[in-house]
Order: structure tokens, then C-alpha cells, then sequence
């Protein structure tokens, strides 16, 4: 299941271009005993002349982020630092950010991360932000941790502390977040299912069972995650579609499954914020 090198697309990202222009965004593989587990790190550094507000349109996944505001060194009074578990966020997700700072994370695949943290089902963080020691309390050593993962400038070291981290919490063998990682898999990959129905039909599962999975293992309902990933598609597609006239969405909201183009509007307003024609003609140039 694990890929031998982390994603290159920025699916999610509103409006990429602008925001690799302000930061250094990179992604690398944890370590292979990990890599079933997660999709990979993501690491963020910023030195900004004029505060800049980032906006995702969240994956079905959770993440573990160490976070530093203000420059490393600096003195506890212009600098904060913290480490939290974010939960699935069902609506747009923004942060400003503002002269200095990095971001270390990890994105677990949707379905991966109960194994890490096995004592709550996963809809427990869904649209949570939840400081690391209350979902990791054998792992009190925070400040520590937060040195270790935020300090060095290699990023090498920062991701060995990130591996080091999650190692000393899991994983915990669970049959049934391999199972919920490959239907989530099966979702994002195969254009057939656009519907709960066909789920249950591949998976041999009935939709009740689906939902109590999803919700115990992934966070959110099938349903949810199926729409999301269409919206994810939508965005990539109108970032690809720089024509003078647009995107067809028409025709994408046809390949997307959706039964008419109004029904592709509605859900990507409802997601990010503006009508798809006005994200388009916003974006800015790569």
C-alpha cells in the first residue's frame, strides 16, 4: 500500500501558486514501518514581510503537527510553540500566517491513525484541534518533543524526530484500519464509485457497516469522503484549466458523477468559500 516516494500534486492547497510563492512547503516518507500508516510529512518555513492567510480544503486524514510561531531562539515572549492532533476538518481550513515561523506534520492516511491512538474511535477529533497530550498522555515529554522535531534546520533531523516520535506511540496492529485505508484507497482511485451503494457493492460490506468503519476508523462517513475527493478533483482541475474561457464544468461535473452542473456548484461553494467560475478567475498565476 505504502508509495516509495511522498505525493507531488497539491490537491487541497486553494490556490497553490500563491501560497508556494510565500513558503517553503515540502513533503518526505516517514520510516518504512510507518509508511502503511501515513501519507507522509509535510514541512513548512516562512519569513513574510505582510501577514498571509493560507486556506485547505482539508484530506479525510489526521494530522500530528509540531508548530512554531516567531523565529527559532527567539524569547518565549515572541515565539510560540505547541504540538496538536488535528481531526478531520469538515469545512475550509485557514491560518494566517505572519513573519516567522515552521510547521513540522505528519498526514496519516485516512484510516491510519487509530492504531496510533486506539482507545477512542477517530470521529472523536473530527473538527478538533487537541493538544498532543491529550490524545498521546504517555507522551508528557512535549516540550522536549517540540525541540526536538522544531530545532534543527536539516531536514533530515526534523523528520527523524517526527519518526521517532510516532514510533515510541504505534502502531498497534488493527485489521480493520487496513481495511478502512484501502476502501478510503478505493474511493480516490476508481471513478465507479460515486456513491455509498457501489461502495457497499465493491466491499462486500453493508452500508451499515460502512458507516460504523468509517466512523470508528476514518472519521467521517463514506458519503463524506467520496464528496470531499470530489472536490479536491474539481479544484486540481480548475487550476490545470488556464484558458481564456475556463474550465468546462459542465463536462467536469459529468465526470465527476455528479448529476448536474449544479450540483458541482453547491458542493464546492459550500466547501471553499466562492462559486467554482470565481475561484478560477482568482487564482493567481503559477
Amino acid at each position: 500500500m505504502a508509495d516509495s516516494a511522498p505525493r507531488r500534486d497539491t490537491r487541497g492547497i486553494v490556490d497553490p501558486a500563491e501560497l508556494l510563492a510565500r513558503v517553503r512547503f515540502r513533503r518526505y516518507v516517514p520510516a518504512p514501518e510507518l509508511r502503511p500508516y501515513l501519507e507522509h510529512y509535510w514541512l513548512i518555513d516562512w519569513d513574510l514581510d505582510q501577514p498571509y492567510v493560507s486556506r485547505l480544503v482539508p484530506h479525510p486524514s489526521v494530522n500530528v503537527a509540531f508548530q512554531r510561531y516567531g523565529p527559532i531562539g527567539a524569547p518565549s515572549a515572541s515565539a510560540h510553540a505547541s504540538a496538536e492532533v488535528s481531526g478531520i476538518g469538515r469545512g475550509l481550513f485557514t491560518q494566517e500566517l505572519a513573519e516567522s515561523g515552521r510547521v513540522c506534520g505528519a498526514q496519516f492516511r485516512p484510516g491510519g491513525f487509530r492504531p496510533f491512538a486506539p482507545a477512542w474511535p477517530v470521529s472523536v477529533w473530527t473538527g478538533r484541534r487537541v493538544p498532543l497530550p491529550e490524545v498521546f498522555p504517555q507522551g508528557r515529554d512535549s516540550p522536549d518533543s517540540l525541540s526536538r522535531v522544531l530545532s534543527p534546520d536539516a531536514d533530515h533531523a526534523r523528520v527523524a524526530a517526527l519518526d521517532a516520535f510516532l514510533l515510541a506511540h504505534g502502531p498497534a496492529p488493527d485489521p480493520a484500519a487496513d481495511r478502512a485505508m484501502e476502501l478510503v484507497d478505493l474511493i480516490r482511485t476508481d471513478r465507479t464509485v460515486r456513491g455509498v451503494s457501489r461502495l457497499a457493492a465493491s466491499s462486500g460490506l453493508s452500508a451499515r457497516s460502512l458507516q460504523r468503519l468509517f466512523a470508528s476508523h476514518v472519521g467521517v462517513g463514506p458519503k463524506w469522503v467520496i464528496l470531499r475527493y470530489r472536490v479536491h478533483e474539481a479544484l486540481e482541475r480548475a487550476e490545470a484549466a488556464r484558458a481564456p474561457e475556463g474550465p468546462d464544468w459542465a463536462g467536469i461535473a459529468a465526470e465527476l458523477g455528479y448529476s448536474d452542473q449544479a450540483h458541482l456548484v453547491r458542493d464546492f461553494t459550500a466547501t471553499v468559500g466562492v462559486p467554482p467560475t470565481a475561484y478560477a478567475r482568482g487564482l493567481s498565476a503559477p
